[in-house]
């Protein structure tokens, strides 16, 4: 009999909370959130301080990654910790917090015969090999009279960052 009206009980406890709002648990708790392990897909707008749009996959495939796995920049992922699905939001990225401040000594001078000749245009992005044989990228920045500057440093190096991100879906990461 006891048990009985233990269960009378909680049953009648359960509705209360559940009327009166008082369950600690709500479904919209449960949510999931972007934290780290877990695949996000996410929509992004890339702009910069002039409002230009670097790049955005708006209306296209979603960015997908697991959090904590270092596909974004930290700062960024940072900034998405603990968004919901459906959640948008404004991240700004400082340069020391993106690409780094423009470095000078990934300037170099070099000769111009060293450049294909369709290639020798400002802007025009060359690839090559370093020492190492790691593949580099250099935009050409200046073209003088014998010899031409090839800037080494990212395209988005010395910037500020305007993210315009909203989460698509959070799920469990599939096992690896």
């Amino acid at each position: 009999m006891k048990l009985y009206r233990l269960k009378q009980w909680l049953t009648f406890g359960s509705i209360f909370c559940v009327l009166t709002g008082a369950v600690a648990v709500t479904a919209e708790s449960q949510e999931p959130v972007v934290s780290s392990g877990k695949e996000v897909s996410i929509e992004y707008t890339l702009k910069l301080e002039d409002k230009s749009v670097v790049d955005s996959n708006t209306g296209s495939e979603p960015l997908t990654f697991v959090q904590g796995s270092h596909a974004l920049l930290p700062f960024l992922e940072d900034a998405l910790e603990g968004m919901k699905i459906g959640e948008s939001r404004q991240i700004t990225v400082k340069p020391e917090d993106g690409y780094g401040p423009v470095d000078k000594n990934a300037i170099l001078e070099i000769e111009k015969e060293q450049i294909p000749q369709g290639e020798l245009e400002i802007g025009t992005v060359l690839q090559g090999q370093n020492a190492d044989g790691q593949v580099v990228h250099a935009r050409v920045k200046e073209i003088k009279e014998k010899t031409v500057l090839l800037d080494f440093n990212h395209p988005l190096a010395g910037k500020t960052l305007y993210f315009d991100i909203k989460v698509l879906d959070v799920q469990e990461a599939p096992a690896s």
